[in-house]
């Protein structure tokens, strides 16, 4: 987190009035806060970003007068939608976001369905695992986070979405995979938003497509735990695919055979647990240096991909 920038959430607070200081002019963590006042703004998200957009708006709750927020794309909406669920007044209107100044706001019991981030590894999986069937229970299936599940059916993958119903102001569903032929496409523009975090995992799939998957419009990537292009790149490199590196995306050539090799997770999560899916589909062993990064996120990761492969 010390190498992430953090003046895309720190400049537009300090407009509202917030007294921020930190490394780089305030760019780097740590990051000192004083408490004070603010005021509400209008502000133009230069990038589509749900943590500084979810970050203006909780800030919002506290400042006087009207808080806007305008997306350039729509990102995952979960704290509208939970903040909503409290009671809390908030209007959208295309790409603009508004909040007010909260007097008060009740409390509610939530339920925190399964990740879709997380189950993504699951379904790719079972996609290039010849003769899978798959069902995953209980995931939240927001339609800004289902960009995953849009990219992997335009692949081709036979994924169906049973059960759906609404849990806390969620959309919620079961995920059913069966294994599939895939093939190539172009994940670009409005798509990236909605799958940003799952680019990893697909950058995975697509080595056992049929034909190219170039994806573009994704340097956000690069701002991440790690710089996601350049590791998926080194990685699957190793694992015997075709990769190119692109400033805002990759291509990948599919169809090459893939062998197992020594690879590192680049100390990210995502990193670790997509070149561990790559590697269900090699042949030959594959080890990931680093591999306990994935407990950042899911800390059972290996013991569940063993399971499945078990059963």
């Amino acid at each position: 987190l010390r190498a992430r920038p953090m003046k895309r959430v720190v400049d537009p607070l300090r407009l509202m009035g917030a007294r921020i200081t930190g490394r780089e002019g305030g760019n780097r963590l740590p990051l000192a806060i004083e408490g004070g006042s603010l005021k509400g703004i209008s502000y133009k998200l230069p990038v589509a970003s749900a943590q500084v957009k979810s970050a203006l708006l909780l800030a919002g709750m506290y400042a006087d007068g009207e808080t806007e927020v305008v997306e350039p794309e729509p990102t995952r909406d979960h704290t509208e939608r939970m903040l909503r669920h409290f009671g809390v007044n908030i209007e959208k209107n295309g790409n603009s976001i508004r909040i007010t100044k909260q007097k008060e706001f009740a409390g509610r019991g939530i339920s925190v369905p399964a990740d879709i981030s997380s189950a993504a590894f699951f379904i790719v999986g079972a996609l290039i695992t010849p003769g899978s069937e798959l069902l995953i229970r209980n995931v939240g299936i927001n339609p800004l986070r289902t960009g995953v599940i849009d990219v992997l059916r335009r692949m081709g993958g036979a994924i169906e979405i049973k059960n759906e119903r609404e849990v806390s102001g969620e959309p919620v569903g079961d995920i059913l995979v069966r294994a599939s032929a895939i093939r190539g496409t172009v994940i670009e523009g409005e798509t990236i938003p909605k799958a940003i975090d799952e680019l990893p995992v697909i950058a995975a799939a697509a080595c056992f497509a049929d034909g190219e998957t170039v994806i573009r419009d994704a340097r956000e990537l690069r701002v991440k735990e790690t710089d996601r292009i350049k590791a998926m790149t080194a990685e699957l490199l190793k694992l015997g695919a075709r990769v190119s590196e692109f400033d805002d995306g990759m291509s990948i050539k599919g169809g090459s055979p893939l062998t197992g090799a020594g690879c590192s997770s680049w100390g990210d999560h995502r990193i670790a647990m997509a070149v561990a899916i790559a590697a269900t589909g090699a042949s030959g062993e594959t080890e990931i240096d680093g591999a306990e990064c994935v407990s950042v996120s899911y800390p059972g990761f290996f013991e569940v991909l063993r399971g499945i492969q078990t059963d």
